[in-house]
């Protein structure tokens, strides 16, 4: 924030402080106060601020730039605001895309981007870090409490005591990136498929058909994954993901699919949601998928749990095509519970950040991929998928 602050002086312009959620983003900075008291928005002098809007968490400064608190969750709700200066704090939890949207915009108005974050594993913080140290024009420091002393020995011992796990202290802490990811569903399979080499090149193969698996978001993403099983294998060859758009535009991109990379579908997969009805035209989602050509199965509703189990059953056969489903295959290494900060505990529930949509398509496919049948008891037990 005291960078942004000089920086809105220098040039005219906006300036967007990212949070991953916007939710995040209204406690974190907007309402929120330092150790000593005062209010983080105190970083700006009251006597440079033309206005205040709080509900857009937004303020317009006498010189004529905008500071405004964002969120990765809604970044494509922004389109026009064409910042010059990005903050993305708490990076390694932010969806990956928002910065794949916004760096062309930097791009062109010769705008710059400050990544501020903890180690969540070697995702996508990690690949930029790497990226950052190679290139001249970055500049990258990893700083521990070894090297800013906010913490003594005596201090993490304590914690170590009091029931915080080793690798939380190492990520925490000592910014290690090859912690195990605290809380993460699949972690230990999502690991395993990358030592056994099953996140590599897959191609499709015309031989075998393909089908999707679903979550349809209503305000929010709509994830799918393109499915192929040849033997016991499960290829995830393809994998699309936007939000903003109706069941016409998704209808769409299989076609395009089809046309272009000749997939010839042999089931469209959906969570057991679809079946509900559209508050503006009162028309069941399946029936309108349905007129654009979109024939979905849809899975039984099963417990949460028993969904997840089911995912860590299958995870070994998997293998994920590195390019083309990079952003679902992040999704599911940072899949995670949710943290209950008060009690310093995980509670029993997934984390819903940008993780949650891909990572529960994933799951309706899994419990009722090739060869389940809807009878509105559920599948059995822990046996997935059917390989033919």
């Amino acid at each position: 924030m005291n960078w942004t602050h000089e920086a809105l002086f220098d040039r005219v312009g906006t300036y967007w402080h990212m949070l991953p959620t916007l939710q995040q983003g209204r406690k974190v900075i907007w309402e929120g106060i330092y150790k000593d008291g005062t209010k983080k928005l105190d970083t700006f002098e009251p006597a440079t601020i033309k206005g205040i809007r709080n509900d857009d968490m937004k303020i317009e400064f006498h010189n004529g730039s905008i500071w405004q608190v964002t969120g990765s969750d809604n970044y494509d709700s922004l389109v026009g605001s064409n910042p010059v200066g990005v903050v993305f704090s708490e990076w390694s939890l932010t969806d990956p895309q928002a910065w794949e949207f916004i760096r062309p915009i930097l791009k062109e108005n010769g705008g710059w981007a400050v990544f501020i974050y903890t180690p969540r594993g070697r995702n996508h913080g990690y690949d930029l870090m790497k990226v950052a140290n190679r290139n001249p024009d970055w500049f990258s420091e990893v700083l521990t409490v070894d090297d800013t002393g906010m913490l003594s020995p005596e201090e993490i011992e304590k914690e170590r005591l009091e029931g915080m796990s080793p690798d939380l202290i190492a990520q925490e802490y000592f910014c290690s990136f090859d912690a195990a990811l605290h809380g993460a569903y699949y972690g230990p399979q999502m690991a395993e498929a990358l030592e056994d080499g099953r996140v590599c090149g897959v191609p499709h193969d015309p031989e075998h058909p393909v089908e999707t698996w679903w979550d349809i978001g209503i305000g929010d993403s709509t994830a799918i994954w393109f499915v192929q099983y040849v033997g016991r294998e499960i290829h995830l060859i393809d994998y699309y993901e936007t939000s903003g758009e109706g069941l016409a535009h998704y209808a769409s991109v299989l076609s395009q699919r089809a046309s272009e990379k000749k997939y010839n579908y042999s089931a469209h997969i959906a969570p057991h949601d679809i079946r509900a009805r559209e508050l503006g035209t009162g028309k069941a989602r399946i029936d309108v998928a349905r007129n654009l050509g979109i024939n979905f199965k849809v899975a039984p509703k099963i417990s949460v749990e028993d969904g997840i189990e089911a995912v860590r059953n299958v995870l070994g056969r998997c293998w994920f095509d590195r390019d083309a489903t990079d952003h679902g295959l992040e999704a599911l290494r940072q899949y995670c519970k949710e943290w209950d900060a008060r009690n310093a505990m995980f509670k029993d529930r997934p984390h819903h950040d940008w993780t949650s949509h891909p990572a529960d398509a994933f799951r309706t496919g899994t419990v009722f991929g090739k060869g389940g049948k809807s009878n509105g008891s559920g599948p059995l037990p822990y046996r997935p998928i059917n390989i033919v």
